[in-house]
């Protein structure tokens, strides 16, 4: 029996294939997909930098619902609905041996190099990779963009975000509204998003933000107006960018915190004043890589999906474009090309 997937056969050959419909076996689940989201790291990869292999099945922020199991043991799960956790470590490492499974240094990863979500079903190496949602109102596209959420709130969690803090984000996009959402959740008591472009600036203002259009206003005076002075407590640098480094360094307190969540495309240059403002300012500076799959202290993924079960986290709203199998090619192109400007596109099987 086959499927259809669109497969990533070299750079810029990106197709809508007929393949083999997966088999599971042993310890492998069969999900059905339901959505997966369009990352902002599939796009470069299609037209720009490729994959470790090919051809693949891309797509990494999915959900679905099993429909076949491997070991006759994990039958119950079947019609089960979850989010998929897309990571495969190798369980051996040093990083795997406490946990750190983003940090493996010998990992897989659906959707990049094995496949993926953009496809009728996905072979999932195992029910370990399942979160399930516990709430039937829940949408499966929403249990689409659990990924992103999550690694929005890891960026919370390695800029130390606390109950009472002032939390600026720079980059309005998707991720920067699902961390301002998740800063309020944390007990932030002033959110400022941050961005350039007029059209991320007025949606994530439609949406009840307070949002600093860099270009057209003073940024970091008007964070020190906000603070009497003092600066952001936490800064989440969403951007990749020399500009975005440069705006945190200059809006964060002495003895503040930022998180480098944004994935650089280029050298990051950080000018003179502000390398020594670092210095001065004594500023705590972290990487943001991924999120954190283990149980203990706080399994983020399953933090996510119980958000989103609750309603206390919303991320529905930010899907902004849509497409079928068929079509998705087309979709990619948009917004290659900067023909249309998303905040969250999905392909949706349902």
């Amino acid at each position: 029996m086959n499927m259809k997937a669109m497969r990533l056969h070299a750079i810029n050959e990106f197709t809508l294939d007929e393949v083999p419909k997966p088999v599971p076996k042993g310890d492998e689940v069969l999900v059905k997909l339901a959505a997966c989201g369009i990352c902002g790291s599939d796009i470069p990869r299609v037209y720009e930098l490729g994959t470790r292999v090919f051809p693949v099945t891309i797509g990494h922020e999915f959900s679905g619902t099993i429909c076949e199991v491997g070991d006759e043991s994990n039958r119950d799960l079947i019609g089960k609905t979850a989010a998929v956790f897309p990571l495969i470590p190798c369980r051996k490492c040093d990083s795997c041996q406490t946990g750190n499974y983003a940090q493996c240094s010998n990992y897989n990863y659906l959707g990049s190099r094995s496949d993926g979500g953009f496809a009728e079903y996905c072979l999932v190496p195992s029910k370990w990779h399942l979160v399930f949602s516990n709430n039937p109102s829940t949408s499966k596209e929403d249990l689409a963009l659990v990924e992103p959420a999550t690694v929005a709130q890891h960026a919370l969690r390695r800029g130390g975000v606390a109950a009472g803090d002032t939390v600026v984000i720079l980059g309005a996009g998707p991720i920067g509204i699902m961390a301002a959402r998740w800063a309020g959740i944390f007990g932030a008591k002033q959110v400022i998003l941050v961005d350039i472009a007029d059209i991320k600036v007025e949606f994530a203002k439609q949406r009840g933000f307070t949002v600093i259009n860099s270009v057209k206003e003073d940024c970091p005076q008007i964070i020190k107006d906000m603070t009497e002075g003092r600066g952001a407590d936490v800064v989440i640098e969403g951007t990749g960018s020399s500009g975005g480094m440069n705006t945190a360094v200059e809006c964060v307190r002495a003895f503040g915190r930022i998180a480098m969540l944004g994935n650089p495309h280029q050298d990051t240059t950080i000018k003179l004043a502000n390398h020594s403002n670092i210095l001065r300012k004594e500023i705590t500076v972290s990487g943001v890589w991924n999120s954190y799959y283990l149980n203990v202290p706080v399994n983020e993924w399953k933090f996510t999906v119980e958000n989103i079960d609750s309603g206390k986290l919303k991320v529905s709203d930010l899907i902004t474009h849509k497409s079928d199998l068929q079509n998705l090619k087309k979709l990619f192109d948009q917004i290659y090309t900067h023909e249309i400007t998303i905040c969250k596109a999905i392909y949706s099987a349902e």
